[in-house]
């Protein structure tokens, strides 16, 4: 299966979030739950799959490059959130999110498949909130919230594409590349998942639950190594 096909996993989550949220808005505990959950599923697959194949790249200059293109990126996506009026400017932000997600994807399968398949499971979980955030944002019912949600899907397909040609470059340039990825889920862990999860006093259940995802990945991970870790491309 190409990546590609691996973005159906995450886009069908965010159709089930928003269809739930539709038919029934979740409690904001419940929210902070899962949002709690995917973010430590996210840190770990970002700690555990791309970070030690930085590390072990010895490339200082490309990382150093791909994580700082990765910074001023995620900054501009943080300036589109708040420069957001109303739901248009909500689904255009959540847009850009959906396909850096993508692209992300893409760059863990050409890094190996391992680290492909535990991304895929650590995005669908992500996703999940993107689906339910959508919904909430704009109302109207299931069929108006899961149509928007699937529209915007398409560009997770669309960053995973867009990552293909990457494998066929030199390593050092893949290297920044996957330096970009990292910067990416752990702005995603740090400023959006997590943040968001905040916004409602905490309980120590939605707290431990941080540590569930992350153990949960780490565990997968673990299990899935006698399998075989591909090379990196």
């Amino acid at each position: 299966m190409t990546p590609v096909a691996f973005t159906l996993a995450p886009a069908a989550m965010a159709l089930i979030g928003a269809g739930v949220t539709a038919w029934r808005r979740p409690g904001p505990l419940a929210v902070s739950g899962i949002q709690h959950f995917a973010a430590g599923v996210v840190f770990a697959a970002a700690a555990g799959e791309i970070l030690p194949d930085l590390k072990h790249a010895g490339a200082a200059l490309p990382v150093l490059i791909g994580g700082a293109v990765g910074v001023l990126a995620m900054m501009g996506i943080e300036y589109l959130e708040t420069r957001a009026k109303g739901s248009v400017g909500l689904m255009v932000a959540v847009g850009v999110d959906l396909f850096i997600d993508g692209l992300v994807l893409g760059l863990a399968f050409v890094a190996g498949q391992t680290q492909g398949l535990l991304l895929t499971i650590a995005l669908t979980l992500e996703v999940l909130f993107l689906g339910l955030t959508v919904s909430l944002a704009i109302g109207g019912g299931w069929r108006r919230a899961v149509g928007t949600t699937a529209l915007l899907t398409l560009l997770l397909p669309a960053g995973a594409l867009a990552a293909a040609p990457l494998g066929q470059l030199p390593a050092p340039m893949l290297t920044a590349f996957l330096a970009f990825g990292l910067v990416a889920l752990l702005y995603l862990v740090t400023e959006e998942l997590l943040v968001e999860a905040h916004e409602v006093p905490d309980r120590p259940w939605t707290a431990a639950l941080f540590f569930a995802g992350f153990l949960l990945l780490l565990l997968l991970a673990d299990l899935m190594e006698p399998a075989g870790r591909l090379a990196p491309a």
